[in-house]
């Protein structure tokens, strides 16, 4: 199976990043036949045909899986932005073209295309255990200047044993403005066979240094039809449960898996959706929004208790200390259990939030499909289990008002991303919620 079959419903970024992943095969085999180092080509202009530059998903001539033919148009580049809505397959894209890069196979010297997916250096690429391809994600709320200085001090080593240093930054709207300028030196001057791939949600996440010089690559919300496939191939769940997270999910690959194997995703995403019958009243306002702050803070304690006292014993353990949670720990040490201790509390705060958002991704699906059925629109409806319930709501309201409850939602959104207290944030959306 080739590394591009894992992109559901990208067809065109694949043929885009398998003709880039041809000719920078033929660069490592050209500089490595005349025993130099060759840089890859910087970012061709926007307009120009083939270059992939802002707003352009167009493929190069030779299709994902094609025979090996070098293509003139898509040019190998040491920069990229994987740009797409949340599970579009930004990292998944930027990791098949990462296992495409280090591909060894011995079928290129026949002809055939990188990225055949079997290969040592296409394995090890896509689990990530690769020695010259480096995956950055982030259970924080930003990406500091250190562990910036830190990704760009490895971007400057030759490949320790593959074709390419490759960086893949699966959060790069998290970088704070000063580790966004310390990665664009480094951008501005690469090591030769250096690539880094970036992923946010849109262009807009990133600084506009940044993606000024990375091709840019735009990745769609998949069909519903594609994960709901991909979920009974390759997951072998139930086609009816996998149809209907699929559409409730409206095409994101990594909610849609959850929705359908995990049952208490499927209790909590239940639970969300029966809010618009509960806010008839200040008090089931109120007591809503707790429950939906309540349910946040569960799932981040869960989190924390399987990750939290593992990564505690280690460095406890790492910093000598006595056996046992309350074992003193040796002097000067504080200090470090107590950086420990903020980065649990920040990555517990950024769990929450996550949460919550999810739910009100979910609480804004109602109401589009509300405002669907007062429209008589034929668009499809996301939450069919729900449909008494959206139609006996879309009866005893007006357009305009379930338009105002999806700003109220957006709101809250915007609230929580200020760090307005979520309690605060969600009691408000629901009051809004109320009066439509």
């Amino acid at each position: 199976m080739a590394v591009w079959d894992d992109l559901v419903g990208q067809s065109r970024v694949a043929e885009q990043l398998a003709a880039a992943a041809l000719d920078a095969d033929a660069l490592v085999t050209d500089a490595s036949a005349a025993g130099g180092r060759q840089r890859p080509s910087p970012p061709a202009d926007a307009g120009e045909p083939g270059a992939g530059g802002a707003g352009a998903d167009a493929g190069g001539a030779a299709g994902a899986g094609a025979t090996a033919q070098r293509p003139s148009g898509a040019k190998m580049t040491h920069a990229w932005l994987f740009t797409g809505p949340p599970g579009s397959g930004r990292s998944t894209a930027a990791r098949a073209f990462a296992a495409a890069l280090q591909c060894v196979s011995p079928d290129r010297a026949l002809g055939g295309a990188p990225g055949c997916g079997f290969c040592d250096g296409c394995h090890t690429a896509l689990i990530g255990t690769h020695a010259d391809v480096e995956v950055v994600r982030t259970d924080m709320l930003s990406i500091g200047v250190k562990e910036t200085r830190d990704l760009v001090r490895r971007a400057q080593l030759s490949p320790a044993s593959g074709r390419w240093q490759i960086i893949v930054l699966e959060d790069a709207d998290r970088l704070t403005e000063g580790a966004g300028n310390v990665l664009l030196k480094a951008i501005e001057e690469p090591a030769p066979r250096t690539v880094w791939l970036l992923c946010a949600p849109s262009l807009e996440d990133v600084l506009p240094t940044i993606r000024s010089r990375c091709r840019h690559l735009i990745l769609r919300t998949p069909p519903v039809e594609a994960v709901a496939d991909v979920l009974v191939r390759r997951d072998g769940i139930d086609p009816e449960r996998a149809a209907v997270a699929a559409r409730a999910t409206q095409g994101h690959i990594g909610r849609a898996r959850r929705l359908a194997t995990d049952e208490r995703a499927r209790a909590h995403r239940a639970a969300v959706l029966s809010v618009p019958l509960r806010v008839d009243d200040v008090g089931g306002c109120l007591k809503a929004a707790q429950e939906l702050v309540d349910a946040a803070s569960e799932e981040a304690k869960q989190l924390a208790e399987e990750v939290d006292t593992k990564e505690t014993e280690e460095l406890r353990a790492a910093l000598g200390a006595a056996a046992g949670t309350g074992g003193r720990l040796p002097r000067g040490t504080a200090g470090v259990m107590k950086d420990l201790q903020d980065r649990q509390k920040r990555r517990s705060t950024r769990t929450q939030r996550d949460s919550l958002d999810l739910a009100l991704t979910d609480l804004t699906a109602f109401y589009r499909d509300v405002l669907a059925l007062q429209f008589g629109s034929q668009v499809a409806i996301a939450n069919a289990e729900q449909r008494e319930a959206l139609e006996r709501i879309a009866a005893n309201s007006k357009p305009e008002r379930t338009l105002r409850r999806i700003e109220a939602i957006r709101a809250c959104r915007e609230a929580l991303d200020r760090n307005v207290a979520p309690l605060l944030a969600v009691e408000a959306m629901t009051l809004s919620l109320r009066a439509g």
